[in-house]
């Protein structure tokens, strides 16, 4: 029996081939290497049909349904089989798709990202890739994020606030939300009688404000200082962000010069009738006036509702700063000063930071807190001093 050909080598041994000549009435063809139902029999080049023309089922050997005529070309391949050592199964190929970084195009940020989260967000005048960091979504090329002040991120936004003045940067930013505060005025100085609270400072906020690529100077207005026996509180200063001015509150009044100052909100009167001074409009509310009590302060306005006025022999209390979401958070600010005491319970500042009252001979006046816009408490009657305005804010944000 002769042999024709050699067998074939494919890439990973896919197949191998054995071709001879039969005999006369040959039935089975042995020496052979297979894997049972992976093997393919052809006689003169007609593929034969398993189990109906030939036999194949110990990995060895082919049997045939009917005998080989001599010289028959008989060609047996087998089929060998193999597995990929290194690949995945379908479970392993869906947790690891799971595990992926997924991407989410719409103009609202996606719900519980996971770190590495892609979102291109659609939203009109933004269009931007972003990427999940664990705290906020940020743009996978940052080349237009302003500088400038303290950064903070909250809820999509980048948040720069201004404790003190600086530069805000805002290259390629068209546009941003603002808060600006001015400083507060201090409260009116203790003589006989005591003083005005101090008003805080104008409250102005907005959003669209459009802003150019160039460097913005920003200012934060300073609180006005203390006032010292038979002093006229001191307005607080102005605080500016591009085209936007906060005017500084109002000081508190004094006996010799008994009404309440001009200001963003105005200064609480004192004395015998004192008028509480007027508020600059849409920044502020005015402050208290004496009504007929003699010797004590009304307080000072606050960016939420005007100095309360005195009643009898009690002072006034400052009146209420506004609460703003800027930060992320609500937060109130620029409460006006309390009205200066004689007898009786201290007068408290308005809520936001305003500063309590002083009382005669026995409590201080306390200062705005800083970087409210508060307004100082008035001083008690006595020769004491009055609290100081508490320092003004800016805050800007915009759609990161």
């Amino acid at each position: 029996m002769s042999y024709l050909g050699r067998s074939a080598k494919l890439s990973l041994k896919a197949q191998e081939k054995v071709s001879f000549l039969a005999t006369a009435g040959q039935t089975s063809k042995t020496g052979l290497s297979y894997t049972p139902n992976f093997v393919e029999v052809y006689v003169n080049g007609i593929l034969l049909t398993d189990t109906t023309d030939f036999t194949a089922t110990n990995g060895s050997s082919v049997t045939f349904t009917v005998a080989l005529a001599l010289n028959d070309e008989v060609t047996v391949i087998s089929l060998k089989t193999f597995s990929v050592a290194d690949h995945y199964t379908k479970t392993e190929d869906d947790a690891l798709l799971a595990a992926k970084a997924k991407l989410t195009k719409s103009a609202t940020a996606p719900s519980s990202p996971a770190v590495g989260d892609m979102w291109f967000d659609t939203t009109s005048g933004v269009s931007a890739m972003k990427v999940w960091n664990g705290v906020f979504w940020n743009k996978i090329s940052n080349r237009d994020a302003a500088t400038g002040g303290t950064v903070t991120y909250s809820g999509g936004y980048t948040i720069h606030t201004f404790t003190s003045s600086g530069t805000f940067v805002p290259n390629s930013i068209a546009s941003v939300e603002y808060l600006v505060i001015a400083g507060g005025g201090s409260g009116g100085g203790g003589q006989s009688f005591s003083g005005g609270g101090g008003g805080a400072g104008g409250f102005l906020t907005a959003t669209g404000l459009a802003v150019s690529g160039t460097g913005i100077t920003v200012t934060v207005g300073a609180g006005g200082a203390a006032a010292g026996a038979s002093t006229t509180g001191i307005n607080g200063s102005n605080s500016v962000f591009s085209s936007i001015t906060s005017i500084g509150g109002g000081g508190g009044g004094r006996q010799s010069s008994n009404a309440g100052l001009v200001g963003g909100s105005g200064g609480g009167g004192t004395y015998n009738g004192g008028s509480g001074g007027a508020a600059t409009a849409g920044q502020g509310n005015a402050g208290g006036s004496n009504t007929g009590g003699y010797g004590v302060g009304a307080g000072g306005g606050g960016a939420g509702a005007v100095g309360a006025n005195n009643s009898g022999a009690t002072a006034g209390v400052g009146g209420n700063g506004l609460a703003s979401s800027i930060t992320g958070s609500s937060v109130t600010r620029a409460g006006g000063g309390g009205g200066g005491q004689e007898g009786g319970s201290v007068r408290s500042g308005g809520s936001g930071g305003g500063g309590n009252g002083g009382r005669q001979n026995s409590t201080v006046a306390t200062a705005g807190t800083a970087n409210t816009g508060s307004g100082g408490g008035g001083a008690g009657a006595g020769n004491q001093t009055s609290g100081a305005g508490g320092s003004g804010i800016v805050i800007v944000r915009y759609l990161t």
